[in-house]
């Protein structure tokens, strides 16, 4: 009896030991929902970053949209102006022009009002006229549109924030060089998870790229594997991102949103699942975004060099105070 009543001892024992653990999981499963919406809220009541719930129709596209994305950038504006006061205008004119002559060539030299076809082959008026006119239409889309191109390859400023976007398959890094470096790796939500968040399907990601508005950007891609291309429309932005080449360009976002976009460039099977949120902040909360990310704002650490010469400024000090503190000894042993 006493064997017996051992062994049952150790196997109830053992299977209270096996059910410890489920129990002390389950407890935190009970407990996981409401510390992580504590920890939301208190991260909220501190000031801490919390991703900017995207505008309706700002920076996305929208339902039966034919036209282009609202801008959010100057080069944008010089863009969308050029489109709709210099090329839809000549387009619609010519267009309605061509049509018009077709449809009076087609009444007036019909075979049942003009029998007999004429014999004229060389105009001269007309011919300088059809050549010269579309010489200098040709001539008055180029010189904006060259201009624009021009405009959107200038170089950035020295003093703009450098962020360099990674391409790779499927997804996006967005790493700080001019905040410590750090590297902030986005992909796709899913749809179910985006729509939850009052996101757009398939543009929404987990991590999004977090610059400052109102400053100059320098922005600079390079593909990790194969060729991408970073795309933002509504910010008239598109840059190549190519193996082994570091391409750059500027990027000046007037105010704080989302800003949606898309690789551009055919990368592979999953090329579609790589979608593009620039969130844009006002300086002070980027900022705090960067300490939050375990990053650094530039001028908070001193140089290396800056730092040699406060060592350096320390030894001569204490050089000149022990050479002063020597000095009387030594004026009392020659007065001795």
């Amino acid at each position: 009896m006493g064997i017996r009543r051992t062994v049952q001892y150790i196997a109830g024992a053992a299977t209270t030991l096996a059910l410890l653990p489920q129990a002390a999981l389950a407890a935190v499963a009970t407990t996981e929902a409401p510390v992580a919406e504590a920890t939301q809220a208190a991260a909220e009541a501190a000031g801490g970053y919390v991703p900017m719930a995207p505008t309706p129709g700002k920076g996305m596209p929208v339902d039966g949209g034919i036209w282009f994305q609202d801008q959010y950038s100057p080069i944008g504006d010089y863009g969308s102006w050029i489109h709709d006061a210099i090329l839809f205008p000549l387009i619609t004119v010519i267009s309605l022009f061509v049509l018009l002559l077709l449809l009076w060539v087609m009444v007036r030299y019909r075979r049942g009002k003009n029998p007999t076809a004429s014999k004229t082959s060389h105009n001269t008026l007309i011919e300088v006229i059809w050549t010269g006119v579309p010489v200098l239409i040709l001539l008055g889309i180029a010189v904006p549109s060259i201009d624009l191109l021009a405009k959107q390859y200038e170089s950035p400023p020295e003093d703009a924030l450098t962020v360099k976007v990674n391409g790779y398959q499927w997804y996006w890094g967005y790493e700080y060089p001019d905040n410590g470096g750090f590297e902030v790796i986005s992909n796709m939500l899913d749809e179910e998870e985006a729509i939850a968040r009052g996101e757009p399907a398939h543009l929404a990601v987990d991590n999004r790229m977090v610059v400052p508005a109102g400053v100059p950007i320098r922005i600079q891609t390079i593909g990790m594997d194969v060729i991408h291309s970073f795309a933002v429309p509504s910010l008239w932005f598109k840059l190549d991102a190519v193996p082994g080449r570091l391409n750059e360009k500027a990027l000046f976002i007037k105010e704080p949103g989302v800003y949606y976009g898309q690789c551009s460039e055919l990368c592979g099977v999953r090329h579609g699942y790589m979608p593009i949120a620039v969130e844009a902040l006002p300086k002070e909360q980027f900022e705090a975004w960067v300490l939050e990310q375990g990053g650094e704002l530039p001028g908070s650490q001193p140089t290396v060099a800056a730092s040699q010469e406060d060592g350096d400024a320390e030894v001569d000090a204490e050089a000149e105070v022990t050479t002063e503190g020597e000095e009387p000894e030594a004026a009392n042993v020659t007065a001795a």
